[in-house]
């Protein structure tokens, strides 16, 4: 047997691991460090977002839900309906003219309006006003409602949306930020059927 030979082996004849290069020991070290701060950086990047759009609605606190000027209240004239726009005040540097939301007003009385969103009640699409008729109708599929807001006809089960409102001064304002919706401005209403009147959200 030669030096090395008798190196790797005990008196017993049962052989003997050589002790590991330290080098060797420190570059795995390493990069099992390196790989486990790689995967924490993913994971960070892939956190924020998430949880950017969990909190947002924390974040955007008074300025997401607040009381907006449509104009004097002069602007519209009792016993009609007039196309009004407002601006989102929630908003973003880029989002140009697409932060000017409209919205429908109609005047009932001296101090008496009612706001509706412009989206059908079906799918969303923009309605129309049409003062000969005295209707709003969707071009998208056919719904129909009454100058009440009401539902005339056609493939929405509801009327059309509406804004809370109060006259401060000469300005009316609406309670803007978030299109009303069955979510968050649902009420009981009674529905007349064949077979009875039943309850539902609408």
């Amino acid at each position: 047997m030669n030096h090395d030979e008798h190196a790797s082996e005990n008196p017993a004849g049962t052989a003997v691991a050589a002790p590991q290069d330290p080098a060797v020991v420190s570059r795995r070290w390493l990069l099992l460090n390196a790989s486990i701060a790689l995967n924490g950086l993913v994971g960070v990047i892939l956190a924020v977002p998430v949880l950017g759009f969990l909190l947002s609605p924390t974040r955007r606190g008074a300025r997401y839900r607040s009381w907006i000027s449509l104009g004097s209240l002069d602007a519209f004239p009792t016993g009609q309906t007039r196309l009004a726009y407002y601006k989102n005040p929630y908003t973003r540097d880029w989002d140009g003219q697409t932060d000017n939301t409209a919205c429908y007003v109609r005047r009932v009385a001296e101090k008496q309006v009612q706001v509706f969103a412009v989206n059908c009640a079906h799918l969303g699409c923009p309605v129309r006003w049409f003062p000969e008729s005295q209707l709003f109708m969707c071009p998208c599929h056919g719904g129909v409602y009454y100058a009440d807001g009401e539902r005339a006809s056609g493939p929405p089960e509801r009327g059309l949306f509406t804004y809370e409102w109060k006259i401060a001064g000469d300005q009316l304002h609406i309670y803007a930020g978030q299109m009303p919706t069955l979510s968050n401005s649902a009420k009981l209403v009674q529905i007349q059927t064949g077979k009875g009147d039943r309850s539902c959200q609408g």
